[in-house]
């Protein structure tokens, strides 16, 4: 006898009322029930098919629209309703904005537990468009069926796609033709090499069998007008790839830094593989402020620069640098905060976790003739102790801009140990950002917060904390 499957429910009548992680929007229905619903936006009143039932809340999506968020805006793009990789284009800016001001002060009042007086209006990105300096694209031997599409009565079309991962369909790609997250010559460029590789016959990846040649691109560009293209093939076909390659470089002239990788490992990512310089410069150059920096294929910059240039300056702002001061910059990348505020103090000294993002903080740190920096590639929770106080002094200033899963308890220890008169702490994460306040509130107080928004019409945020030492 075959399995009984339960019958989805449905709830209705929900009312949105706010935004959480991951891009859904939240609600509570009549009977009080907390729901999480894709598709919908603060304001609209919704039946909710529930996919998933958890103790305390449900999991769902919209079934029906019962009346409309007065925020809700048409989405600009056309792949909005299968792409998933801006969910909060059908809100207003405002409202986002108004939104992500909300989760920092949730995360801070039900979590660090402090008072939220002191969190700054957020501060919104003045392009929403177009403000992204890298973008990675992946072919796939079958593209992902739209919506639209499977709802029709035509016959389904299956050809090869190139664009983006549809979310939670690793093996499919969501065939893309314009994007508005980069300046507008990535699309050129995509959409170049999709009619040169279909009219040539060259296979796309699949990645159940792990089998085709190409495979990734990424590009990148800078403020500065530098553009880098890394293509990324499945097969070592070098014939096939220099054919590629001679494509871009002569349609093109705007690449500045060309490279590609032959990758056959069962992942996508090409940190640990060797890039192959085509053509041009070895790197890219972005300027933030008076500050320059070298990009090369491996280094982790932030993706929207004109906003990352905000944010440094609240850092800088939240620092109150001295020409005396020591300090010290935790999970510092390749140094671009470091950098950025060298010149304003006696000596900084950078602590980062990936090896190759030290390498280049070393060289930003000559390319821009700064001789007070000093950066060590390590886990931070191993190489800041009291012997590195002794070593490096005692630090006047700690910024630190951990990942998203925030600072591990060693370094909290440490941090209460060390007794820095001020901690400015940089944050994507505002939950894990406000558990650690909550840890070093032991010593420290929250003075003011600082949200900024980097990526319009997603769910995520920066926020910039400044605590001081507590007087005794």
């Amino acid at each position: 006898m075959g399995r009984r499957h339960k019958r989805k429910k449905v709830v209705e009548d929900v009312v949105m009322t706010g935004l959480a992680d991951k891009g859904k929007a939240v609600g509570r229905a009549p009977s009080g029930e907390v729901l999480f619903v894709d598709g919908a936006v603060p304001g609209d009143v919704v039946d909710v098919l529930v996919l998933r039932k958890k103790k305390s809340f449900g999991q769902g999506i919209v079934k029906e629209f019962k009346s409309y968020s007065d925020d809700r805006v048409e989405p600009f793009c056309q792949h909005f309703d299968d792409c998933g990789g801006c969910k909060w284009q059908h809100l207003s800016y405002d409202a986002q904005t108004k939104h992500k001001h909300t989760m920092v002060v949730d995360a801070m009042r039900k979590i660090a537990k402090i008072s939220t007086e002191n969190i700054s209006p957020i501060k919104g990105c003045e392009e929403t468009r177009y403000y992204r300096n890298k973008v990675e694209y992946s072919f796939s031997n079958k593209r992902w069926i739209t919506e639209a599409e499977a709802a029709s009565a035509e016959e389904i079309m299956q050809h090869p796609a190139f664009g983006f991962h549809r979310a939670g369909a690793w093996d499919k790609i969501i065939d893309i033709h314009t994007c508005h997250l980069q300046d507008t010559l990535s699309d050129k460029i995509r959409n170049a090499i999709r009619d040169y590789t279909m009219e040539n016959k060259i296979t796309y990846y699949d990645p159940r069998s792990h089998k085709g040649m190409m495979r990734n691109m990424i590009v990148r560009n800078t403020t500065l007008g530098h553009w880098m293209v890394i293509v990324s093939f499945g097969e070592p076909e070098m014939e096939i790839a220099e054919g590629v390659m001679a494509f871009l470089k002569e349609s093109f002239s705007q690449i500045t830094s060309l490279h590609y990788v032959i990758n056959q490992k069962l992942n996508d990512t090409i940190l640990d593989q060797d890039i192959i310089l085509y053509k041009g410069d070895p790197f890219i150059i972005e300027q933030l402020g008076d500050c320059k920096y070298n990009i090369g294929p491996k280094s982790f910059f932030q993706t929207n620069s004109k906003q990352a240039k905000v944010l440094y300056d609240v850092v800088k702002d939240y620092a109150q640098l001295e020409s005396e001061m020591n300090v010290y910059d935790l999970y510092t990348g390749l140094g671009s905060i470091a950098l950025y505020l060298a010149k304003d103090c006696k000596q900084i000294v950078g602590i980062e976790e990936v090896e190759p993002a030290i390498v280049d903080a070393r060289i930003n740190a000559a390319l821009n003739e700064t001789e007070n920096s000093i950066f060590y590639a390590g886990d931070v929770k191993d190489i800041l102790t009291e012997a590195f106080r002794d070593t490096h002094g005692s630090p006047d200033v700690v910024i630190t801009d951990p990942p998203r899963a925030g600072m591990h308890g060693d370094v909290i220890n440490t941090l209460l140990t060390l007794a820095a008169p001020r901690i400015v702490y940089v944050s994507c994460n505002p939950g894990t950002q406000a558990r650690d306040i909550a840890l070093l509130s032991e010593k420290y107080d929250m003075v003011k917060m600082q949200p900024v928004d980097m990526f319009p019409h997603t769910h995520h945020i920066e926020n910039v904390a400044l605590l001081e030492l507590k007087k005794t």
